[in-house]
C-alpha cells in the first residue's frame, strides 16, 4: 500500500466511523463492533495492513486514546447533578467489579490452572466495564433518568477501579512498576502494604486508599492551578493543546509519585468541569480578574468538544488497530474460555444488581435484564491487558486474544440489550425507593 492509498484508508475509516456512530441509534450495532470488524478484515482477511509494523505501538497507541476519553469522562461528570444516584452507581460498580474479580480468578485457576495472583491480576483485566463503548450505547437508550445516570456514574467508576487494581496488583507481583521513588513502591517494599499469602485482601485496600489519595492529590492541585490560569490561556490561540500538554503531565506526574496515572486523569477533568462554577464566584485569579461563571462555562465546552473530538479520532483508530492485530489461529484456541470468563460476567453481574437494588430506586424487570446485558468490554481491557504482558511477557501472552474474544461476546451481548430495551414502557413513573429482596 503506497502512501496514497494508506491516507485514503485513513479518511475512509473516519467516514466508516462517524457513519457507524451516527446509525448506532437506528441499527442497535454498536460502532466498536463496527471497527474491529473492519480491521479484522483489512488486515488478516484481505492483508491489505501489515499488522507486524503496528504490534509494538499498539498499547502506547491504546492508552492514549484512554488518557482523551478518561479525561472527557471526567469532564462530562457533574457531581452535584450525580450525588443523587451516586450511592446507586458505586454499590453497582464495586459490586460488579468485585464479584467479577473473584469469579473470573476462581474460573482462571481451575480452568487454566493459574496461580491464585497472577490469575486475579488477568481477571484484572476483564472485570471493569468499558465506558468508551457503554456511555455511546447509553444516549441512545430510552432508559429513565435515574438507570441511565447510575450505569453513567458506574461506568465512570469501573475504568477507574480496573485501572487502580491492575496497578496494584503489578506492584503486588512484580519489580516496581512506577518510577522507582514513588510513595506507593515505597509504602509496599517497606512492608507497609504486603500482598501475599493471607494479606492480599489487605494489600489492595491499603494500595487502593494510596493510590486514589495520590492521584486525587496530584489531580485537584493541577486543576486548581489550570482553573485559574484558563482565563488567560482561553484567549489564546491553541490554549486546547496546551490543555492536552497539562493532562499529560497530569498522567506522567501522578505515576512518578505512585498515584494511579488513569485515575488521576479523570479527577483532573473532574476538578475543571466542577470547581469553576463553585469556585470562580468566590476566588480571584493570579492576574486578579474574576472568573465569571459564564466565561468558564464556555471555556469548558470548547476544551470538551475539543477532546472529544481527539479521542473520537484515536479511538477509531485504535479498535481498528485492535481487529487487524489478533490472529485467527490465537482467537480459535481463546474461544472456550472467552465464552467461559463471558458466562461468568453474567452470573457475577445479575449478582452485582441484585445486591445493588438498596440503593437504586424500584427497577422494572425489562430494566433488571438490560443492565445485566450491558456489561460491554473494549479499550480499558485492551489497554490493561498489553500493560500487564508488557511487564510479565510470555506468562500472560494468551491474555490479548482471551480479551478480544470477551470484547467481541459482549459487544454481541450489547446488541441484544439495546434491542431488549426497545421492551421497556414509554415514559414510565418513578417509582419510590426499591426494598432489597432476597
Amino acid at each position: 500500500m503506497n502512501l496514497t492509498h494508506f491516507f485514503g484508508l485513513l479518511g475512509g475509516l473516519l467516514v466508516l466511523a462517524f457513519v457507524a456512530n451516527r446509525l448506532a441509534r437506528w441499527t442497535r450495532v454498536p460502532d466498536v463492533l463496527v471497527l474491529i470488524a473492519t480491521g479484522t478484515i483489512l488486515g488478516p482477511v484481505l492483508h491489505w495492513i501489515d499488522t507486524s509494523k503496528f504490534q509494538s505501538f499498539a498499547h502506547g497507541f491504546g492508552t492514549f486514546a484512554l488518557i482523551l476519553i478518561l479525561f472527557e469522562a471526567g469532564m462530562d461528570l457533574n457531581i452535584r447533578d450525580t450525588l443523587r444516584h451516586f450511592p446507586g452507581g458505586i454499590l453497582l460498580a464495586i459490586f460488579s467489579f468485585g464479584i467479577s474479580l473473584t469469579g473470573i480468578g476462581t474460573f482462571l485457576v481451575v480452568s487454566q490452572h493459574m496461580a491464585t495472583m497472577q490469575a486475579l491480576l488477568a481477571a484484572a483485566a476483564f472485570a471493569c466495564i468499558s465506558s468508551s463503548v457503554i456511555l455511546p450505547a447509553l444516549e441512545h437508550l430510552d432508559l429513565r433518568p435515574a438507570v441511565r445516570t447510575t450505569l453513567v456514574v458506574e461506568a465512570a467508576l469501573s475504568d477507574a477501579l480496573g485501572v487502580l487494581t491492575v496497578g496494584i496488583l503489578l506492584d503486588l507481583t512484580s519489580a516496581p512498576h512506577g518510577g522507582s521513588g514513588s510513595v506507593a513502591n515505597f509504602l509496599i517494599h517497606s512492608g507497609i502494604i504486603r500482598g501475599t499469602g493471607g494479606s492480599i485482601a489487605g494489600g489492595l485496600a491499603s494500595g487502593f486508599l494510596v493510590r486514589v489519595l495520590i492521584s486525587i492529590a496530584v489531580a485537584y492541585v493541577a486543576g486548581f492551578v489550570w482553573v485559574r490560569a484558563l482565563p488567560l490561556l482561553s484567549e489564546q490561540r491553541f490554549w486546547q493543546v496546551l490543555t492536552l500538554a497539562a493532562v499529560l503531565l497530569v498522567y506522567a506526574a501522578s505515576d512518578a509519585v505512585g498515584g494511579s496515572d488513569l485515575f488521576a486523569v479523570v479527577a483532573f477533568g473532574a476538578t475543571l468541569a466542577n470547581l469553576p462554577g463553585e469556585a470562580s464566584k468566590k476566588l480571584e485569579n493570579a492576574w486578579g480578574t474574576v472568573v465569571e461563571p459564564s466565561d468558564s462555562d464556555k471555556s469548558r465546552d470548547q476544551l470538551l468538544l475539543f477532546h472529544s473530538e481527539l479521542a473520537f479520532l484515536v479511538r477509531t483508530f485504535f479498535f481498528v488497530l485492535l481487529g487487524s492485530i489478533v490472529p485467527f489461529q490465537g482467537m480459535r484456541a481463546a474461544l472456550v474460555p472467552s465464552v467461559g470468563i463471558v458466562g461468568v460476567l453474567i452470573v457475577s453481574r445479575w449478582l452485582a444488581v441484585q445486591l445493588s437494588r438498596v440503593a437504586w430506586r424500584g427497577l422494572h424487570a425489562v430494566e433488571i435484564e438490560v443492565a445485566v446485558l450491558l456489561i460491554p468490554r473494549g479499550l480499558i481491557n485492551a489497554v490493561l491487558a498489553f500493560e500487564i504482558v508488557d511487564v510479565h511477557g510470555t506468562a500472560f501472552a494468551f491474555l490479548p486474544n482471551y480479551v478480544f474474544g470477551v470484547i467481541l461476546i459482549t459487544g454481541l451481548q450489547l446488541l441484544i440489550g439495546t434491542f431488549r430495551a426497545r421492551s421497556l414502557p414509554s415514559n414510565p413513573p418513578e417509582p419510590g425507593p426499591a426494598v432489597a429482596t432476597g
